[in-house]
């Protein structure tokens, strides 16, 4: 991945509006059965705000909420997730972010239907509508472009949240987790190594935390492997809570702030 959209995706950020298909859009002629994923780790309502700082600066926020949605593909509900933010204005003529993503992801499978992507970076633009046809395993990209995909192929926000539904209790140290993901017209192997427990400190406390290294490609983004790092709480709502990446252009972090509507206590450290 170029450094770009590795700070993309660490940064979650902006606030265009998206230009999301009716829901005529939906309704699909082929029959097909779908998976269920059993998820106790989050609800409609949830909502997480990250600062994300660029070395000692606090660069940029991001914001991820989950809504009930009215739409329905063949029947089946939707959660409407909405990940947006900014650069702090403070930071805006070093690197100005405006960016939005939405996912609408099928409640009970997990897996996405509709993606859509605005991107604004520095100048640099990315706008992306994708509509899944998950029961065809294609992916509509736009301009009747149609690639086939893996059955319940993820995007970049619907992998965020199946990633948390996985089952760690048992994973042991050096352990891979990996799952298909599409981005940017590519089909990407996401695989994350569990690296052990951790408590840490943030500006909220202490937590108890599941640390993973994302499998990252040496010499491109990253000088070496191990250079994004990933914490999640130790509890069921498995949320990260803090990112840290050594990049090229130097280092990031990303740090939870506020959360809300959690399906499940949190793995706070009290004093």
């Amino acid at each position: 991945m170029k450094s770009l959209k590795i700070l993309t995706l660490l940064l979650l950020t902006g606030n265009i509006a998206v230009a999301i298909p009716p829901s005529e859009s939906f309704h699909f002629t082929s029959s097909s059965s779908f998976r269920t994923v059993s998820n106790k780790s989050f609800k409609a309502g949830e909502e997480l705000r990250y600062r994300i700082h660029y070395g000692p600066i606090d660069a940029g926020e991001a914001i991820i909420k989950i809504e009930n949605s009215t739409k329905k593909v063949k029947g089946r509900s939707l959660l409407h997730v909405i990940a947006e933010g900014r650069s702090l204005p403070a930071f805006d003529p070093v690197y100005r972010v405006r960016d939005r993503y939405e996912s609408y992801i099928d409640k009970e499978g997990l897996f996405p239907w509709v993606f859509a992507r605005r991107v604004n970076e520095g100048g640099y633009k990315i706008e992306q509508d994708y509509t899944f046809f998950q029961h065809q395993k294609q992916v509509d990209v736009g301009n009747g472009k149609k690639h086939s995909v893996p059955e319940f192929v993820q995007d970049m926000v619907s992998s965020y949240y199946y990633a948390r539904t996985l089952d760690y209790d048992n994973a042991k140290v050096g352990q891979v987790f990996s799952f298909k993901t599409y981005v940017d017209e590519e089909l990407f192997e996401l695989k994350v190594k569990y690296m052990g427990k951790e408590t840490i400190s943030l500006r909220k406390g202490k937590f108890k935390c599941l640390k993973f290294q994302p499998v990252v490609i040496e010499g491109r983004t990253f000088k070496e492997s191990d250079d994004l790092e990933v914490w999640i709480t130790d509890d069921k709502n498995r949320i990260p809570i803090l990112v840290k990446a050594e990049i090229f252009l130097g280092s990031i972090k990303m740090e939870v702030v506020e959360y809300k509507n959690l399906l499940n206590p949190i793995s706070k450290v009290e004093k």
